[in-house]
């Protein structure tokens, strides 16, 4: 697909554009609305492929369940394996949608791997995540940093006072959720382990305060996440701070995500979740 088509759609999930003006743009890149309306499932999102791991798996126990935020009460959805007790948690931190059934299936994973995890949707306090992609990224332009990082802080005591949980956490964002990440790992000093795919860089400033080791996930086709990699690599190195980077060649943003139609890059994700799983084991298990 024409980089600069997938560039745009880039811009109208993060600007974000309003649709009218992307779907002009695509069709005068596409070169025609025919075009422009073959390219539409490429790009957008589809939850059919959402389940690698069946939510009824009998290794696992899963269920949505909700704990005291910041803001109020934050619904979340928590895998863990049948039958184990004390394992080490990790908070998974969806992207600019909600909570998706790409991101439970994604906690699945992270439980079948020997973890309890935990995926809140921060749009709990907004009525919690619609099935509208474009009504879900509207209402992020209403979330405000600090209380959504507070509800995530919060979401971390959960975990460590669950009796199943070992205290050990860790935790894997994507996108926005990679973003708030590095901010969880700025701004919690327990915190033992983050893993950003492909998110917003922290203040070079608030670097030296992460405790955390880190596993960097970038996306080689990634201009405006990408922007930011010298100057946080700069930090990390003059801080001291634990971390490993890895950018993986030809791929784009959202690259791990599997419903992500021509952006999703199967062999790099497979990878980039098997260096993560390898990560916690060492952070988190040891």
């Amino acid at each position: 697909m024409d980089q600069r088509i997938i560039d745009l759609y880039d811009e109208y999930t993060h600007a974000p554009l309003e649709r009218r003006v992307f779907m002009k743009r695509l069709t005068a890149l596409a070169g025609s609305t025919s075009g422009a309306m073959a390219a539409l499932p490429l790009l957008e999102s589809n939850y059919a492929f959402a389940a690698t791991v069946p939510s009824d798996d009998a290794r696992i126990e899963a269920s949505h369940v909700s704990y005291a935020g910041a803001s109020g009460a934050i619904r979340a959805y928590l895998a863990r394996p049948k039958g184990t007790l004390r394992l080490p948690a990790v908070v998974v931190i969806h992207e600019n949608r909600g909570l998706t059934p790409h991101i439970e299936d994604v906690a699945r994973r992270a439980a079948l791997a020997g973890f309890v995890a935990l995926a809140p949707d921060m749009l709990s306090p907004l009525g919690g995540a619609p099935a509208d992609e474009d009504a879900a990224r509207q209402l992020f332009t209403k979330i405000d940093p600090a209380t959504a990082l507070a509800d995530l802080v919060a979401g971390l005591a959960y975990l460590k006072a669950r009796a199943d949980a070992s205290g050990r956490i860790g935790c894997i964002g994507f996108c926005w959720g990679g973003g708030m990440a590095n901010e969880l790992a700025v701004n919690v000093s327990e915190l033992a382990a983050a893993v950003p795919f492909y998110g917003m860089q922290p203040a070079a400033a608030d670097v030296p305060k992460i405790r955390a080791k880190l596993l960097l996930h970038y996306a080689s086709n990634d201009n405006r996440i990408n922007a930011g990699v010298p100057a946080y690599e700069a930090a990390l190195k003059a801080a001291g701070v634990s971390y490993t980077k890895h950018v993986y060649e030809g791929t784009q943003h959202a690259f791990h995500n599997d419903t992500a139609g021509g952006r999703y890059n199967k062999e790099a994700a497979g990878l980039a979740w098997r260096r993560t799983i390898e990560f916690l084991n060492a952070t988190l298990k040891s």
